[in-house]
């Protein structure tokens, strides 16, 4: 989850209608807060707080893991309202549309991992994503397999105890879910081609790309492609390329590259193009992400 956008003049675009405010605006609240581990071997990891409304309805396509460590987090998930509470785990499947808010006066602060699905797919081997049905869960495994990543952020992890946390992690997931998956893996689906697809996505991030070309590329025709990718790597092609040249412009925003220069190094059009896609993948625009970040080194 990230953090809810309001209209914001310095992003040189609105936010959409769908995800306009619907209650208190939390710009005027100055204890909201992130915090951010770097990203390191397709994991981010945050800390946040939130007083009241904190979420616009957007998604991402990583996995989004974590715990509410105070308060009652409270978020639309699937048609229903779900409320995380200390204790337990959650666990947002890539590509599903959720927001959030607090579900009590005192706000919330919670940590949550982001996982590329690519991370967990090496883990299992090219099984279906697995999904935990209503985005929380009790089990005791996925709260075991979760302690070392949602460590305080202060902790940097190291690469091994990463790996293989994540590796406890990926089939702690399988295991929870019953090996049910939100798009059960078809006995003709090519896991190779969409490896395949995905890397050619990754070296073509500054420049137009085509279906035709990655079916090209990956020998499989354009639409078994598209069906692959979505089940091995829970969106589509074209929705794995805007955000990693959502994660280029990111970076380069935290190095101080200014918004305009930097959605044009990450191969947008424009900025109001990066803004558009940035809210709509995380919920907030990218001036409110990084004052949001800077609140707690100031």
């Amino acid at each position: 989850m990230q953090a809810r956008n309001t209209t914001d003049a310095t992003d040189a675009t609105s936010e959409p209608a769908s995800t306009a405010p619907q209650a208190t605006n939390p710009d005027t609240k100055t204890r909201d807060w992130i915090r951010r581990a770097p990203a390191q071997d397709g994991v981010e990891r945050i800390e946040a707080f939130f007083q009241h409304n904190g979420y616009a309805l957007h998604r991402h396509d990583t996995y989004a893991i974590g715990r509410t460590l105070a308060g009652v987090q409270s978020f639309h998930y699937r048609c229903s309202v779900r409320n995380s509470l200390p204790g337990g785990t959650m666990v947002l499947h890539p590509d599903e549309m959720h927001d959030g808010q607090a579900g009590t006066d005192e706000g919330f602060r919670y940590r949550m991992i982001y996982v590329e699905p690519a991370v967990f797919q090496a883990a299992l081997g090219g099984k279906p994503l697995p999904f935990i049905e209503g985005g929380l869960s009790d089990d005791p495994r996925l709260a075991a397999a979760t302690e070392t990543l949602l460590q305080g952020i202060d902790r940097p992890l190291d690469p091994l105890e990463q790996d293989d946390a994540l590796f406890d992690l990926a089939h702690a997931l399988d295991a929870a879910s019953g090996a049910r998956s939100i798009q059960p893996l078809r006995a003709s689906a090519d896991f190779r081609a969409a490896q395949v697809a995905r890397d050619y996505l990754h070296a073509a991030l500054d420049r137009p790309v085509t279906l035709d070309e990655l079916a090209a590329a990956s020998g499989r025709d354009r639409w078994s492609l598209s069906r692959d990718f979505r089940t091995f790597y829970g969106t589509s092609p074209h929705r794995y390329l805007t955000m990693r040249r959502l994660d280029a412009a990111r970076l380069s925003m935290l190095r101080g590259m200014a918004l305009v220069d930097a959605a044009a190094a990450a191969g947008f059009a424009d900025q109001s193009h990066m803004t558009r896609h940035f809210v709509a993948a995380y919920g907030v625009t990218p001036s409110r992400w990084l004052r949001m970040l800077t609140t707690q080194t100031r």
